[in-house]
């Protein structure tokens, strides 16, 4: 389909394959609308339960009611553990939540947001209003539109904060997981720079979780995972911090919350001091799994537990009655 479709008024569901066995559901009441990218394709719908949703590919990615949940762990664990960040960069992120999220820290002067797809942008400017809190039209915020690892590889910028805000590791993102991509993003950190970026879950795809933190502890000597229960995506989902100095596990709770009121972050609703540590508490099955010898992924490598859901069979949900 080429351009936007209009609003459509009709009930469907649909369902994300998280791998072969488990999955889950939501109920589409209003299609908002629809795009095929040069990239992929791009939903926004309503769901009683979530509010607008955004869906690419076949994966949820976003919701209004549930955002939170996801992005400020993603970014106010790292920003918090940093004395004070000034300008960051966003990889993929364009629903603008992330940036958002940056944008509320006092100091803050400039957030470079690099993208690949600007449908998914337009999208998300026109229709996701409450998750990206009008981001985009922030004079602190600029738009980069195009492959980061271009951006970043041959670029002379530095951050104080990188936030790698991806879609799954298939096809050719999957370069944007590999230690050499890695590599470019501590390049591009200045000193005591914090980068953060999500993991998968060690629910379902455990494997890959595990190559994708080798492959961020082959480059950055501290690396800190971290664990979000995130509604939208039906399981537990690891994210992870990582720099050259800056730990966010040396913070007390109490030093956490003295830093979230010194820097006026008011309206959180998941991250205070208490949460940053139980955040960074493993479980034991985690701890075993991040403790087993996994192989870095490097530049043309591929991750098998993680499949293009346009490979898979569609699932198909009916309602009875």
């Amino acid at each position: 389909m080429n351009g936007f479709s209009t609003p459509q008024a009709t009930t469907r569901y649909v369902a994300e394959r998280l791998n072969a066995d488990f999955g889950l559901y939501l109920r589409d009441t209003r299609l908002l609308a629809q795009r095929q990218s040069a990239w992929q394709h791009i939903e926004v719908f309503e769901n009683p339960q979530f509010g607008r949703v955004m869906r690419i590919d076949g994966c949820f990615m976003t919701s209004e009611r549930d955002e939170f949940f996801y992005h400020e762990p993603m970014v106010h664990l790292p920003a918090i553990a940093h004395s004070g960040v000034r300008s960051a960069l966003v990889v993929g992120g364009g629903d603008g939540g992330a940036a958002e999220e940056l944008l509320k820290l006092p100091g803050m002067e400039r957030v470079v947001l690099a993208e690949l797809d600007g449908e998914v942008v337009a999208m998300a400017r026109e229709w996701l209003g409450t998750i990206h809190h009008g981001a985009f039209d922030d004079p602190r915020l600029e738009l980069r539109l195009g492959d980061a690892r271009r951006f970043i590889g041959q670029g002379s910028e530095r951050f104080d904060q990188i936030v790698l805000d991806l879609t799954d590791p298939f096809g050719p993102a999957v370069e944007l997981y590999t230690v050499e991509f890695y590599t470019a993003c501590r390049r591009a950190l200045n000193p005591g720079g914090v980068l953060s970026l999500h993991l998968g879950s060690p629910v379902h795809l455990p494997d890959s979780l595990a190559r994708i933190a080798a492959s961020v502890r082959a480059v950055f000597p501290v690396f800190r995972p971290y664990l979000q229960y995130v509604p939208l995506y039906g399981t537990l989902w690891c994210m992870a911090m990582a720099s050259s100095t800056t730990d966010p596990a040396a913070l007390t709770a109490s030093e956490v919350d003295d830093r979230i009121a010194a820097r006026g972050l008011h309206d959180l609703q998941l991250y205070n001091g208490a949460v940053h540590h139980a955040l960074l508490a493993q479980p034991n099955f985690v701890r075993a799994l991040l403790d087993k010898p996994a192989r870095p992924l490097h530049s043309g490598d591929v991750l098998d537990e993680v499949r293009d859901p346009a490979e898979l069979p569609e699932v198909v949900v009916s309602a009875a009655g």
